[in-house]
């Protein structure tokens, strides 16, 4: 049974949002057609990136814990990662939206964009020996940048809100994948390419990753379903 422990965590970490998506309050179904494009898009940019730092050996994957399907380089796993993630966390910004409609997180979205920015464009720039930590530091900055300059800060409070909750169900699937319950990794991380800070088994570059991806998310879903705010380019 052990080379399901990957896809176990995956049908654990998008088994409530999809049992509860047609719930009534939240209608998380609903949403779906404007969900799955920007979803689509986004796996597609990480997918790159994922074989690419897997042909590089920035990390590779335990075939114990795999189903054993390839496509390509990478475990059929890994490639429904990048939707059930996502949905998942969608969902996660979606309850809280619904269940916090005051943005409590708001004051802090341009203080968080000035602060982090620079920090991760820094980092990245004192540790260009470590892919994963530049390119990850400097996609971070990336999304961040882009997203500002296409929102400013009318999305940020909330994303920061989801972004601090979904660490809770981030760490215990991640933490599963990184070795925290297992003998060995599902996912096999070449600590010379890192910074090899750990927060329980998960690599500290992780939750920065997380966050571009979840912060992708969420910029194409809110674009998606409000056209109109990508005018607020002229207002900046």
């Amino acid at each position: 049974m052990e080379k399901f422990l990957y896809l176990g965590v995956l049908l654990f970490a998008i088994s409530y949002p999809l049992a509860q998506s047609f719930e009534h309050r939240i209608r998380y179904a609903t949403k779906w057609p404007q969900i799955f494009p920007g979803m689509l898009i986004t796996a597609a940019s990480f997918i790159i990136w994922d074989v690419w730092f897997t042909h590089m050996g920035v990390w590779e994957f335990n075939s114990t814990y795999l189903t054993g399907i390839f496509l390509g380089n990478l475990p059929i796993e890994e490639w429904m990662f990048f939707v059930a993630v996502p949905f998942a966390c969608l969902f996660i910004y979606e309850v809280l939206i619904y269940f916090f409609p005051k943005d409590y997180f708001k004051k802090l979205g341009k203080p968080f964009v000035f602060v982090f920015i620079p920090a991760l464009l820094v980092l990245a720039f004192l540790h260009l020996d470590k892919w994963y930590t530049t390119v990850n530091f400097f996609v971070g900055a990336l999304v961040l940048t882009v997203h500002y300059l296409l929102f400013g800060d009318r999305y940020l409070g909330r994303f920061l809100f989801a972004y601090l909750v979904h660490l809770i169900p981030f760490f215990l699937c991640n933490g599963v994948l990184t070795g925290g319950l297992t003998e060995e990794p599902v996912v096999i991380y070449n600590n010379s390419e890192n910074l090899d800070i750990r927060i329980w088994t998960v690599p500290i570059e992780d939750s920065i990753y997380s966050m571009s991806l979840l912060l992708m998310n969420i910029s194409f879903f809110e674009w998606i379903r409000r056209p109109k705010t990508i005018h607020s380019l002229k207002s900046l």
